[in-house]
């Protein structure tokens, strides 16, 4: 039995587009009217999954290059995308997917792509079950604008129905020779071949038909029902051999012979066994293929004349036969079986199961390096993949001892059980798995929600989930099954509220992977020889698969030797089983314990760090005779294995530096980062198992001895493996979360539709987002992520490559700097200042990193936490620099770098205005303050700076009512024109708000007169002077605390004025009728009139537009200024009284000018 040890590791992607606005459908026209019944409506999760799909690979032009084509919905519909990994340095994206409808189901293997030498395009070729022939032209201009497709194809697609498919003839297969001519294989073991009409006809006829049979013409009658024919080709390719004007045509048929047409004459040149066997002629049946398996030739090479074919029966145990292909003109073929004494059989993979060669590949390396051969082996849906490098001339031992297999990770992922101490709550555990990013679509994941909905009784609408959110919607439905009871005892019983919850989840959970296990099925091998990259196309689905790294050879092959020894593998095996046996609890614990020491400062020495984890920790409580004993057997008495050296080699698997030494110049396409993001999230998860195990291996073993002079640390530097593994968790932590989380953005330009609100009318409506969902990790790096030319490097070193970003990204010492204070920029430009949060432990405590936390948490409204780091990053983020490095992912602007790294002032400045922004005005007073305290009369602009940060000041004190502080700092401007407007602010706002006592006991030094004129404007300006703002006893207390009396005397006679016009003056105030508003007011100018000397004790009124005659004497009706005294105001006010003393006695006049006869 050959040994396969794992050299490639698959990186599955699943094939949801990151937004709706990527898809785009598009319904083809038809020629015959559909007889097929309307199709019952399918889960989401059962349309998306393909029945036949492949990767095409264009010949004449670089990008896009590869298309995987997929036949979904029933065989409705035919889905196509690209499906390239890097892209020219200017080019854009080719995101869409595009979806054709079919008005009759498709054909699956009548499906074939070619691209035309003389235009940079595709052309799709489709059969349906009304044998109408599609032929489709696509630029590459329809894979990125939905404007190109959205506005009808037109021309581009036509449909054609071949005569021969009229009559009596069922086609079997299409092959497209060239983007001028087709090969339809038919049932009864014939093909015709489709010619483009380039004649003026073309429109009518674009096709001319060539009919050739294997058989006579009687016998290919009796097929016309449509029943396979034994000589019906199962498998069929087509070459030139290098040669001009040859066309030959491979046929693998049913009755297990290769037959070889020359399709310029229609004749067969040669038919033979496919592995070149004796046969009974008795026996036919015995050789007989099956119509299903269709995977059974390969021809590759480049020499002229020359190519290597390669068949595979799968009769008996499965022979591979590999036969050189020889000519010299375009009528003839020379057949050479190479192993004509060998039987080349397939090895399937180890273990009792039963696995079928469903697909392989054979590329030509180069002309010295030989070929390389893909074998995909099924078992139900799970599959495997092998391969060898061979040269032709050492294929026996190749074939014996080379093979390398596919690592294909089948381990189910599922939560860690909870416990009463679990910090984490068991539903965000369960979501975070659930949404893991790449691993459920979200159609799967609604199809499991349906199916554990109706499994509880409990039916659910998906508008209800659009409107709540689909993670919502489970939440609530698993929440249904579970209530919250009182225990015998009469508390509350969360235990089994937990166990009930936890139950709930699993169901559900076991629920979405038997959906998902479909979406995994092995649809065809796909290997692009250019790049060397070999990609496993499933229903659902596809994997990449690329070379594995040191970490993982070492773990997917434990007893292999490394650096040639088995002591590598020994040591990181010996961890990863002693870490195996630890219960869920005490892994959690194990990992608080190593949180602060990755994150945190220590002032301890290395010796009481490891005293301190293993305390901590306590896993030592755990360990059994067993387990200890495990370790020892591994790595021997004492751990003598063991050497700093060897801890040397560990850590260096889990540092693989990539040092390209060919410069990169060519993007990753989203797809390219797709696959790097989804490698990392595989790589970090081993790494971190390996650099987790082993650190707790490495505790073990230094407080494992019998003796003293036993301790590990007498000859290995445990303190140096210990921080060292700790910078490594450190990193392997921030790229799994970088990894882990999904973030929102917004579609590239290039990507938004140009026909958002209109679009085809034959295509179906759907909502169009205008963003896409990706990692943080593409986010924040994908743009940094690029590939070498490929002329430039060897022709399978893809896989390497990407193998090599991918541990880059991964080591401490990678070429990518993830530098958290940026990510966190990043992401407060996107709006998430949670996620920014939670790289707070990553940042280290420079003067930027600090800032950035400030800024954190500020968007988050924790106001008191940013102004504790805005302080602490203060003088860092002052220090004038000569060239500071402008980096901050968009978070900052010129205006706001300008105010950083230029003093005190001015980055508290800056400062001011972020809070002001917030409209945390506590926090602007508090700053502007700071920054005031720094203004130097010698500095650049000191006066400018000054006076900015007071009007910043002054707004927050007056948002915050603080009016002392607001009347020092109008007090303290020096630009009149701001302090004018600052002051009448003030005395606005203190007024508005009926601060009226602590306005008139501000003292205004230097500013009273323009205080006292504010007022008085006021009081002019104001009609009503019994609802509104009582201004004119502001300014009336106002002059009274400054020993003003005349002037408010003069503001009170003009309230009486105004209380008059208003016709309030007779209301009643209190319990006398004399006691009016009025009369009040008479008595208040009678009083300051009398604390002014009585030669002083006059005012001067002015005469009112529309004057009310209340008397001869009164001078209310004065027309110009008049001078009026104490006496004047006496007598007016006796008037007063004597008139509401007659209204109160009905003493009126008869006509309106008659005047009131006072007795």
């Amino acid at each position: 039995m050959v040994t396969m040890s794992y050299s490639y590791k698959e990186t599955r992607l699943n094939l949801e587009p990151s937004s709706s606005s990527y898809i785009v459908e598009i319904e083809l026209p038809t020629l015959s009217p559909p007889s097929r019944s309307p199709r019952k409506s399918a889960a989401k999760n059962e349309v998306s999954r393909a029945t036949a799909s492949a990767i095409y690979y264009r010949k004449h032009h670089s990008f896009p290059k590869g298309f995987l084509w997929r036949v979904i919905e029933d065989e409705t519909v035919l889905s196509i995308r690209t499906v390239d990994i890097c892209k020219p340095k200017k080019a854009s994206d080719a995101n869409l997917i595009l979806n054709f409808h079919f008005q009759h189901p498709i054909k699956p293997t009548c499906v074939a792509l070619c691209d035309p030498s003389d235009h940079d395009a595709l052309s799709i070729f489709v059969l349906d079950t009304a044998n109408q022939l599609y032929t489709i032209f696509l630029r590459p201009d329809s894979f990125r604008k939905r404007s190109f497709v959205e506005t009808g194809l037109g021309d581009t697609c036509r449909v054609f129905q071949p005569n021969a498919f009229r009559n009596f003839k069922h086609p079997y297969r299409l092959i497209a020779v060239s983007n001028n001519q087709l090969v339809a294989t038919l049932s009864d073991g014939g093909h015709i071949l489709f010619d483009r009409n380039t004649s003026h006809n073309a429109s009518q006829l674009p096709w001319k038909e060539t009919f050739h049979n294997a058989k006579g013409w009687f016998r290919s009658l009796l097929g016309a029902r449509g029943d396979l024919d034994i000589k019906a080709a199962a498998a069929a390719v087509q070459t030139d051999l290098g040669l001009d004007n040859a066309s030959f045509l491979f046929t693998v048929c049913l009755d297990h012979r290769l037959r070889i047409w020359n399709l310029n004459n229609g004749q067969i040149l040669a038919a033979l066994d496919l592995i070149n066997a004796t046969r009974d002629p008795q026996e036919t049946g015995k050789w007989q293929l099956d119509a299903s398996q269709t995977n059974l030739i390969r021809i590759v090479g480049n020499t002229e004349g020359k190519r290597l074919c390669v068949t595979y029966s799968p009769v008996g145990p499965g022979e591979f036969k590999f036969w050189m292909l020889e000519s010299d003109d375009e009528n003839s073929v020379e057949v050479n079986d190479l192993f004509p004494d060998v039987k080349l059989i397939a090895i399937p993979p180890l273990g009792s199961d039963v696995w079928t060669l469903a697909d392989f590949s054979v590329t030509e390396r180069s002309a010295t390096r030989g070929y390389r051969l893909w074998l995909l082996w099924k078992n139900n849906v799970a599959y495997r993949v092998q391969e060898l490098k061979f040269l032709l001339e050492d294929i026996l031992d190749a074939w014996n001892n080379r093979w390398k297999s596919v690592f294909s990770d089948t381990a189910i992922p599922t939560a860690q059980v909870s416990g009463p101490s679990d910090p984490t709550c068991p539903t965000e555990k369960w979501l975070q798995l659930i949404f893991f990013p790449g691993r459920f679509p979200r159609a799967t994941v609604e199809a499991a929600l349906n199916a554990y909905e109706g499994a509880i009784g409990k039916p659910g609408s998906s508008s209800s989930r659009s409107s709540h959110g689909l993670a919502e919607s489970i939440c609530s439905a698993i929440a249904s099954t579970s209530s919250l009871n009182k225990s015998s005892s009469g508390d509350m019983d969360y235990e089994q509220f937990r166990n009930s919850s936890e139950m709930q989840w699993r169901k559900f959970y076991r629920i979405l992977l038997e959906l998902d296990k479909p979406r995994g099925e092995a649809l065809a091998l796909s290997h692009e020889p250019e790049t060397g990259m070999s990609w496993v196309i499933c229903a659902d689905g596809i994997s990449a698969i690329r070379e594995c790294s040191e970490a993982e050879q070492i773990v997917y092959n434990p007893h292999s030797t490394f650096e040639g020894s088995t002591e590598v593998p020994t040591l990181v095996t010996a961890g990863v089983n002693f870490v195996e046996g630890f219960s869920d609890g005490m892994l959690q614990l194990c990992h608080s314990v190593l949180r602060p020491e990755m994150f945190e400062e220590s002032s301890k020495s290395d010796q009481e760090r490891l005293q301190f984890f293993s305390d901590k920790a306590g896993f030592w409580r755990q360990i059994t005779e067993e387990d200890a004993t495990q370790v020892t057997d591994a790595l021997g008495p004492n751990f003598n294995l063991v050497t700093t050296r060897l801890y040397d080699r560990v850590l260096g698997t889990l540092n693989e530096v990539w040092d390209c030494e060919y410069q990169t110049e060519l993007p990753l396409t989203e797809l390219g980062r797709k696959i790097i993001v989804r490698g990392v999230q595989d790589l970090a998860e081993l790494q971190w198992n390996i650099g987790f195990s082993q650190l707790i291996l490495l505790v073990h073993m230094e407080f494992e001895f019998d003796r003293p002079e036993d301790a590990l640390h007498n000859r290995v530097e445990v303190g140096v493996i210990y921080r060292n593994l700790l910078i490594i968790l450190k990193r392997l932590e921030l790229v799994r979360w970088l990894a882990s989380t999904q973030l929102t953005a917004p579609l590239p330009k290039t990507d938004k539709s140009n026909s958002m609100s209109g679009g085809s009318p034959m295509a179906p409506k759907r909502q169009v987002e205008d963003h896409r969902v990706l990692t943080a990790l593409e986010g924040n790096i994908g743009h940094l992520l690029e590939l070498p030319e490929l002329r430039s490097i060897p022709s399978d070193a893809m896989p390497r490559l990407i193998t090599s970003i991918v541990a880059d990204l991964c080591t401490p010492a990678s070429n990518v700097q993830l530098q958290p204070q940026y990510i966190q920029c990043g992401l407060l430009v996107r709006d998430r200042a949670d996620l920014a949060a939670e790289l707070t432990p990553f940042c280290e405590q420079d003067p930027f990193s600090t800032y950035a936390q400030g800024r954190v948490y500020l968007a988050l409204k924790d106001f008191t936490t940013a102004a504790t780091y805005f302080k602490k990053a203060a003088y860092g983020m002052s220090v004038p620099q000569a060239n500071p490095e402008k980096h901050s992912s968009g978070l900052l602007d010129e205006t706001e770098w300008n105010l950083l790294f230029a003093g005190l002032p001015r980055y508290y400045a800056h400062i001011v205005a972020l809070f002001e922004q917030q409209k945390a005005y506590s926090f602007v007073t508090d700053f502007a303050r700071l920054a005031l305290q720094f203004v130097r009369s010698n500095m650049e602009d000191a006066d400018k700076v000054r006076t900015e940060i007071q009007c910043r000041l002054f707004s927050g004190a007056l948002a915050t009512s603080q009016f002392e502080l607001a009347h020092a700092t109008v007090v303290a401007m020096k630009d009149h024109a701001l302090q004018h407007s600052c002051l009448r602010a003030l005395i606005q706002r203190m007024c508005d708000n009926l601060h009226n006592s602590e306005l008139v006991n501000l003292t205004f030094p230097g500013l009273q007169s323009a205080v006292d004129d504010i007022l008085a404007q006021h009081c002019t300006d104001t009609v009503d002077v019994i609802t509104g703002v009582p201004y004119h006893q502001i300014l009336y207390a106002w002059r009274v605390k400054r020993n003003d009396y005349r002037g408010a005397a003069s503001i009170l006679l003009d309230r009486i004025q105004k209380l008059r016009q208003l016709g309030e003056g007779d209301q009643v105030t209190g319990d006398d009728v004399l006691d009016t508003a009025v009369t009040r007011q008479y008595l208040m100018l009678i009083n300051v009139l009398s604390c002014v000397d009585p030669k002083q004790a006059w005012i001067t009124v002015e005469g009112q537009p529309r004057p009310i005659k209340l008397g001869p004497a009164s001078f209310s009706d004065l027309s110009r200024r008049r001078v009026v005294t104490l006496a004047d105001i006496r007598k007016e006010y006796q008037a007063e009284l004597d008139r509401i003393a007659a209204i109160q006695n009905n003493q009126f006049g008869f006509t309106a000018d008659d005047e009131m006869e006072i007795l």
